[in-house]
């Protein structure tokens, strides 16, 4: 019998903090009122909303008005697209009635599946998509986003962190680029908007996320990936940004995001944005155990390390290993005690090889024998000491069942 169990799946979702749930429990029962009610119970709920806007304002360097609360990351992404794109085209109808509008969408290829897949719905919609490949190191070059802008691109979206190999992307670089697009763009008479998002999920624990030092005009941060509750996340629009509503109904978020506030699990979002500043203290401690993991797994024969160890987030570790399958990795290591992926957690029921690793030019066979360990702020030398011992004669194994080394 394991007397305890280690979860180095960090990326997937979070353990939520003390703090947090703490800060979160009145608002279940003593403190439960609808914010848009004008008693006492109501105005309760909003103080506490207008708090945890605040706390998430703050964090990002902007105004209050600009951060509107959703169910996550998924959702705060899907906004973005398809809130820019209907609002744009709305627009250019309006001004122009009867011409022929092509709205361009630039994304990478390797965006999490909620950015990707919606960029490629827009494109069966009638947009233009243009996808970057990453390089090698799974690092985009905000070069090749600068080939591909146009007159009609309208919105660019790469995220901060990658969710898979956790390399870190230029963004402040690709914000430069794009204000200098605009800036030609009003030179020239064209005042077709140019908007420039980051999803920042995988990053908010890590890097810092000033909107104006980024450079963007759209922002998605989730609350499970940060030690908030699941279920609240939020997106940042710049003042000024034409976005339509992601769902109709009551006047809520500035009449933008319709539906009763997810009061509890805002509450947590604010409480758990407020302490990441806190938890970057241990970021030394954890790069130093995921560095162990690096230079320890890397004395298994047949192994490699996928995407940059330079670019890198602190808590990010991911393999292959030749000869093996992915998931009989992850089943053996979850019956050894130790919680891990092989990539993506919203992907783990697909037997398709990994698109973040195959983007990177990476093959699917090699793809396949993925393993992402994603430490968290708990995370102790014990527990990475364990993993180490383990793992080797796992994978010894698995390559004598397959036959292949």
């Amino acid at each position: 019998m394991l007397k305890k169990r280690i979860y180095l799946d960090n990326a997937a979702t979070t353990p939520v903090d003390p703090a947090v749930l703490k800060e979160m429990m009145p608002y279940f029962m003593k403190k439960f009122g609808n914010p848009f009610s004008a008693h006492f119970f109501g105005q309760e709920a909003k103080v506490a909303i207008d708090n945890a806007r605040e706390q998430v304002a703050n964090f990002l360097g902007a105004s209050s008005e600009e951060v509107f609360f959703t169910s996550g990351a998924t959702e705060s992404n899907n906004w973005t697209v398809f809130g820019v794109l209907k609002s744009v085209k709305t627009s250019a109808a309006a001004e122009k009635p009867g011409s022929i509008f092509v709205p361009h969408i630039i994304t990478s290829a390797f965006e999490h599946h909620c950015v990707l897949n919606s960029s490629l719905a827009s494109e069966k919609a009638g947009a233009k998509l243009s996808l970057i490949k990453p390089n090698v190191d799974g690092v985009i070059d905000a070069q090749d986003i600068a080939k591909e802008i146009t007159d009609q691109t309208i919105l660019i979206s790469i995220m901060y962190v990658n969710n898979e190999v956790g390399t870190i992307q230029p963004i402040k670089e690709i914000g430069e680029i794009i204000k200098n697009a605009k800036a030609d763009r009003l030179a020239k008479g064209n005042k077709m908007p140019l908007y420039f998002h980051t999803d920042a999920v995988q990053a908010a624990n890590y890097l810092k996320c000033d909107v104006d030092y980024l450079g963007v005009d759209l922002l998605t941060l989730s609350a499970h990936k940060i030690y908030g509750p699941k279920g609240a996340g939020c997106l940042y629009v710049r003042r000024g940004t034409r976005i339509a509503p992601s769902q109709y109904g009551g006047e809520q978020e500035s009449n933008l995001r319709a539906g009763t506030h997810n009061v509890p699990g805002i509450v947590g979002m604010g409480k758990a944005v407020s302490l990441i500043e806190k938890h970057k203290k241990g970021l030394p401690k954890m790069k130093k155990l995921r560095d162990k993991l690096f230079a320890e797994i890397m004395k298994i024969s047949g192994t490699q390390i996928n995407g940059s160890r330079e670019f890198r987030a602190p808590n990010n570790a991911n393999f292959s290993f030749r000869g093996i399958e992915g998931e009989s990795l992850i089943i053996s290591l979850d019956m050894a005690g130790i919680a891990a992926s092989t990539g993506s957690a919203c992907s783990s029921a697909s037997l398709a090889p990994s698109h973040v690793l195959t983007s990177m030019g990476i093959s699917p066979e090699v793809a396949h024998a993925s393993l992402r360990l994603t430490l968290g702020k708990d995370a102790t030398e014990q527990e990475i000491n364990y993993v180490i011992k383990e793992l080797p004669p796992i994978i010894e194994r698995l390559r004598k069942i397959s036959g292949r080394r």
